[in-house]
């Protein structure tokens, strides 16, 4: 047979009927999720129906009945000539649950499994560090430029080689095996996967980035049913990706100036990155708003001690504040090969910018004082942005910083034994 033909043969076995239009359901099939967490429930129907032609049953039953509320009817959803169903701060208890949705236009199924919690908490506080785009080349590199090799052995590990349980990770999102850092972190703090470039959301059809469907993140979930605090550290800009993950609720991972709006409705008690760019106000030379408002002076308000240098920061943590915003660069700032070494990047407008160690003591300093205990997420953003250009000397270099941190984190769980540490990349 000509195999020519065979592309042509397959495709008019494939299209040759007229597939269904089959509804979406958010949370998606296969979604993995906590009990008690919140999330917006929602149905898209292709095309426009009446209610009563709308059937959603969940484990056999009525969805309100199960979900508590009636979600709501959408007849046209703006931007789409279809019907819609949305419930917005859905529940469920620990469980299997099946969603089944029939319709004129189509049907469709999703499985959740909602996991529980042990009752009584295990870890007091919980530190999370995140190197974005960590891969084993990193780590083998940072091994040996810090420790050296003999005759093929190392003369040393890492201190991320000296934790006791390993594990490999999958971070694939719901559109893409390679997936980036929003929707990789976003699963780390809400438990559900999503789509590249979002944040906290499921991405649905609609021309809004700012209202998908919402996940709750685990800081919305720590201050709703606890008094722990909560850090987030970044030596990018605070408003990128994995930072934002911790807040943020967007499909859009550029809606920076809103995410600035995400942090300061959660109000995270420790704050530490670049990005003051989106805290000024427009009239600020450097800001990048267009608007009059200024997150600095509002933070302080609310009580935050603010540093812009690490002179600053020491001297900030030395005053003892219950709160700190550090912001020491209006965009990402510059890694430890430029900041120690070459002198290079934007060192000369910033040269006082702490490494991530001085951030990871600052942060440490405030959020221990919790007696209820704490959740910090530090990110060594740059080992990412230089690893996109293959700059591998200034990837490696914060590598071995990250390596610091991680050493900082370990003694702080020697004389705190009931904090739970977790070292890992977003994506690789």
């Amino acid at each position: 047979m000509n195999t020519r033909i065979i592309p042509a043969l397959l495709g008019a076995l494939l299209f040759s009927g007229v597939a269904e239009a089959a509804p979406s359901i958010y949370p998606v099939d296969t979604a993995r999720f906590l009990g008690g967490s919140r999330f917006d429930f929602k149905v898209e129907f292709d095309g426009e129906l009446a209610e009563k032609d709308a059937k959603v049953l969940i484990n056999g039953q009525d969805a309100k009945a199960v979900l508590g509320a009636k979600p709501e009817f959408i007849a046209k959803e703006k931007g789409a000539d279809a019907s819609a169903l949305l419930l917005r701060g859905a529940s469920l208890k620990p469980g299997q649950y099946k969603v089944t949705v029939e319709s004129p236009t189509g049907k469709a199924s999703a499985n959740w499994d909602v996991y529980g919690t042990p009752d009584k908490p295990v870890a007091k506080n919980v530190i999370l560090l995140i190197a974005d785009g960590l891969s084993m080349g990193h780590r083998t590199s940072a091994r040996l430029m810090s420790k050296g090799v003999t005759n093929g052995m190392y003369n040393g590990k890492l201190s991320m080689d000296t934790l006791p349980y390993t594990a490999m990770l999958g971070t694939c999102s719901v559109d893409s095996i390679a997936a980036d850092s929003a929707n990789t972190a976003s699963a780390y703090m809400t438990g559900h996967k999503s789509s590249v470039n979002a944040l906290g959301v499921y991405a649905d059809r609609t021309p809004d980035s700012l209202d998908d469907p919402k996940q709750e993140t685990i800081a919305e979930l720590l201050r709703r049913t606890t008094g722990k605090s909560i850090g987030v550290v970044s030596d990018a800009e605070i408003e990128d990706a994995t930072p934002a993950s911790v807040v943020g609720h967007t499909r859009r991972r550029a809606d920076k100036a809103e995410i600035v709006d995400m942090f300061y409705s959660v109000k995270p008690d420790v704050i530490i990155g670049g990005g003051s760019a989106y805290f000024l106000p427009q009239n600020v030379p450097g800001s990048k708003r267009k608007d009059d408002k200024n997150y600095v002076e509002m933070f302080q308000k609310e009580g935050y001690a603010l540093a812009t240098s690490n002179t600053e920061l020491s001297k900030a943590v030395k005053g003892n504040p219950d709160k700190l915003l550090g912001l020491f660069h209006t965009g990402n700032m510059d890694g430890v090969l430029d900041r120690k070494f070459l002198k290079k990047g934007t060192v000369s407008k910033f040269p006082d910018q702490p490494d991530l160690t001085d951030s990871m003591r600052a942060a440490l300093s405030v959020l221990s004082k919790n007696p209820e205990g704490f959740f910090l997420m530090l990110e060594a953003g740059l080992v990412d942005k230089y690893s996109h250009p293959l700059d591998w000397e200034r990837a490696v270099y914060d590598t071995i910083m990250f390596d610091k941190v991680v050493a900082m984190a370990q003694e702080f769980c020697d004389k705190n034994p009931d904090t739970l540490l977790i070292v890992t990349g977003d994506h690789t």
